[in-house]
């Protein structure tokens, strides 16, 4: 009797915590799961004739100390040795839970008071959508949310967009993401 109840409240909190992990998750309206990126979602430049607008991004609170998020999607298949960083967004507050569409246009105007955009690939300070070389195999773009377990991460303006993920990796809680794809 007992071990019963021991196995019972073990069990019982095994799927408190599974749930509550589960919890977290990031969607958009714009961009289902595993899909292709529309035009909206890639980038004008590089022989690519995109809108370059970032998708809606919406997600549900983080886990228990939370105190900012942060945003990057990345594209581990660019062939440069170490993917492409397409948009790094830190210093979001905690009580925010969505960006909407077009919050990484370079002027950040859209974005919650506080919030940061890093450096990109493209060498811009906002969203730089997909624009994989031509031929080249799909590529998948990475979008990701932090739940992170400080205010704010503190860096120069120009830091790069590794030493931002070096930071938010260092500084997280748990994160929630899903994947796009496009081709040319």
């Amino acid at each position: 009797m007992f071990k019963y109840f021991f196995v019972t409240i073990f069990t019982l909190i095994l799927a408190v915590s599974v749930t509550h992990a589960q919890e977290f998750s990031l969607k958009s309206n714009a961009i289902e799961p595993n899909s292709f990126l529309s035009e909206s979602q890639l980038f004008n430049g590089f022989g690519c004739t995109g809108k370059n607008i970032s998708p809606d991004l919406s997600w549900t609170s983080g886990p228990n100390g939370t105190k900012s998020y942060a945003i990057t999607v990345y594209d581990p298949d660019a062939p440069t040795g170490s993917g492409w960083w397409h948009w790094v967004v830190y210093n979001i507050p905690s009580t925010t839970t969505e960006l909407v569409t077009g919050a990484g246009s370079e002027s950040g105007e859209k974005l919650p008071k506080g919030a940061v955009q890093g450096r990109t690939d493209f060498g811009i300070n906002g969203f730089g959508g997909a624009c994989p070389p031509e031929g080249d195999k799909a590529h998948r773009y990475i979008f990701t949310i932090y739940a992170l377990k400080i205010e704010k991460i503190e860096l120069p303006k120009d830091a790069s967009s590794a030493l931002i993920g070096f930071m938010i990796n260092a500084n997280s809680l748990g994160k929630a993401s899903f994947v796009a794809k496009y081709g040319r």
